[in-house]
């Protein structure tokens, strides 16, 4: 676990898996991928093995040592709801989030259909969890909609979207049961233009719908010479939850 974190929205990270597959265009310039595959062969390193999928069981208990409550961004990583990660581990995750009910868990994922399938099925009791927050990821219409969608059609307690990297204008949002939206742009040397008419869009169906609002960078190549202002303003409302 990293006990502190630079994601805006989250206070630390917990990755009891690593590595990922891509699976949409939102993955093209992963900067999780990046980051890992930098050590790829260092022996000994976290990446040894770069950002081929594994498990990593001797973190699962992380969680539990760590006594102050934070905002747990889990899998910053990888994907929890990844379709080679085992339904035996997904759960023994949440019975560590279940545990150290203290921490408020924020669960993002592309995999929708095995998240709502799963959330509907046999780890129904994940999506029960108040301290569990579940979202998903938007960058576009064709591939975010329908994970929109997933999403709302669970039983999740607290429903998130992360629209980063948003890379289009994504039109009129039913925002019906998210309890939060997230936007950012790409960031990095190979990053894809933000327009801010997508982002002033989202911003003010959030405001017609009541949705809380987070704005976490324009990115570009340097993230932190654009900043995270939008119209002169800060964004950094968080879910409200009862």
């Amino acid at each position: 676990m990293a006990y502190t974190s630079s994601i805006e929205w989250t206070d630390a990270t917990w990755n009891p898996v690593r590595g990922c597959t891509k699976v949409s265009p939102g993955c093209k310039h992963c900067y999780a991928e990046a980051i890992a595959e930098r050590f790829r062969g260092v022996r000994g390193h976290a990446f040894e093995h770069g950002f081929d999928l594994r498990l990593v069981p001797e973190k699962l208990n992380d969680p539990l040592r760590w006594r102050t409550p934070r905002r747990v961004f889990v899998n910053s990583m990888s994907d929890l709801f990844h379709e080679r990660i085992p339904v035996n581990f997904i759960t023994r995750v949440g019975r560590v989030m279940q545990s150290a009910s203290w921490h408020t868990y924020q669960i993002l994922t592309k995999r929708h259909i095995r998240m709502k399938g799963l959330l509907s099925g046999e780890l129904k009791w994940m999506g029960g969890m108040p301290n569990v927050w579940f979202g998903v990821s938007v960058e576009d219409r064709k591939h975010g909609m329908p994970r929109v969608e997933a999403l709302q059609s669970t039983n999740a307690v607290v429903r998130f979207l992360s629209i980063e990297p948003l890379l289009e204008d994504l039109g009129v949002l039913d925002l019906t049961g998210i309890d939060w939206v997230i936007v950012g742009g790409e960031s990095g040397p190979r990053s894809r233009p933000m327009n801010e008419a997508w982002v002033l869009s989202i911003l003010n169906q959030c405001r017609n719908q009541s949705v809380p609002f987070f704005f976490k960078q324009w990115g570009g190549v340097n993230k932190k010479a654009s900043g995270r202002r939008l119209l002169g303003v800060t964004f950094d409302a968080l879910p409200i939850v009862i």
